[in-house]
Formats: structure tokens, sequence, C-alpha cells
């Protein structure tokens, strides 16, 4: 049996949510000040621990490539591995769209249709969860007993809750986590061959090194 240690970091706070745009592949803009200042506060902890770490990857949106790209030098100087599957929900012909904009042209109701696309040729809540679960567990599996760090975004954080700890596809869009900017999420993942994988959750939202940053909060909901 290898036992994967995932640690999942949402991204910083990024320039799509201070300028309340949609942020998928045209409106991501990488991280905002306030957000580069969050990562950097992670990484100090990181590398005042002494943290080791076998693998780097990231989502290839800016913001979270930007997180992991802050992140490397205290970790070794390790590679970034760009994963596209480690994207946030795919926004659709609405990306780069003020939210505003967005409920007046769609206004869709995930919470109420978790089958919905958020925009055409977007995806649902149920399709992105699948998405999640395989990713991750195709992570923890190509890289079973290593230490990894996936820069990504509060949509991964919360897909990993919901289907790692069993909960209905129904009820996702109704969770109301919260995950924080640069906080940090870690599960342990139990990999035999031959057996289920077995994931346990050791820590949800770490943001013990925000403490005294200003503007620490959520991003918008539905594009994390």
């Amino acid at each position: 049996m290898a036992t994967t240690r995932l640690l999942l970091v949402r991204h910083g706070e990024s320039q799509a949510q201070v300028d309340r745009v949609v942020g998928g592949p045209t409106g991501c803009t990488g991280l905002s000040e306030l957000g580069r200042r969050q990562v950097e506060a992670l990484a100090r902890r990181w590398k005042d621990s002494g943290l080791a770490v076998d693998r780097l990857l990231s989502s290839t949106l800016p913001r979270a490539a930007e997180t992991a790209d802050l992140l490397a030098p205290v970790l070794g100087g390790l590679e970034v591995e760009r994963d596209p599957e480690l994207v946030e929900l795919e926004p659709g012909e609405c990306d780069g769209l003020s939210w505003d904009d967005y409920q007046v042209r769609y206004g869709v109701d995930m919470r109420a249709d978790p089958y919905a696309e958020l925009s055409p040729g977007g995806e649902s809540v149920a399709g992105f969860l699948l998405r999640v679960g395989r990713a991750l567990h195709r992570v923890a599996v190509d890289h079973a007993g290593a230490t990894v760090v996936v820069a990504c975004h509060g949509g991964i954080v919360d897909g990993s809750m919901v289907c790692f700890l069993g909960l209905a596809v129904q009820r996702a869009a109704d969770l109301d986590l919260r995950t924080t900017n640069a906080a940090v999420t870690e599960w342990s993942v139990e990999v035999e061959p031959g057996r289920p994988v077995q994931w346990a959750l050791r820590r949800y939202n770490d943001a013990a090194h925000l403490e005294g940053l200003d503007g620490n909060g959520t991003d918008l909901p539905s594009i994390g």
C-alpha cells in the first residue's frame, strides 16, 4: 500500500474576482496584487516548515498557474506541471462577461438544476464533478506514495469534498464551503493495486498564514 499526500491550494485572489467577471480562459488575467501577497504568505510558511514535495501541478488558468509559479521556489524549484483537467468549471460562451451581464443574458440557477450548463458550451455542476473526481483520482494513483501540491480552484476543492466524502450530486450546488483564497486542503489517499482507493480528509481550508492580510475572503459563486 502507498499513501499519497495531496495538498490542494486554492489560488490567491484573482483579478477576475476584483473585476467581477466570469473567469474562464478569456476572463482570467491572473492574480490581483492582494492575491500575490496571499500566495507569498503561504510560500513563507512552507519555507519555514521545510515542507518536502515531490510534484507540483496546476490548472492551466492564469490565476492558478501564477499561484504555482510563486510556490515553486520554496518547493525545491520543482517544475510546474500544467493539467487542463484541473481547471475551474468551464463557463462556455459567458466567459469574460461581468456577473451582472451574465445574470441578464443567462441567469442559470445551478442550485436548482445541477445538470444545467452555466451557459452554452459550458459545464454543468454534475459534469464538472465527474471531471474533478476523475482528475484527482488519476493524480493520486499516478503519483502513489508521493506528496503532491495542486494549485487549483475553489470548485476543485469543493468538488473533492463532494466526490470523496460521498455527497450527493443533487446537493453539490447547495454546499456553501466558501474556501478561502490561498488556503490549503489536504487529503491522504491510500492506493493499493486491486483495492478501492481510500480517501481521508486531513484538513480543510487551512489559512493560518493569511492572518493579518486584508481581503482574504472567498470568490464569486460558480467560477472560483
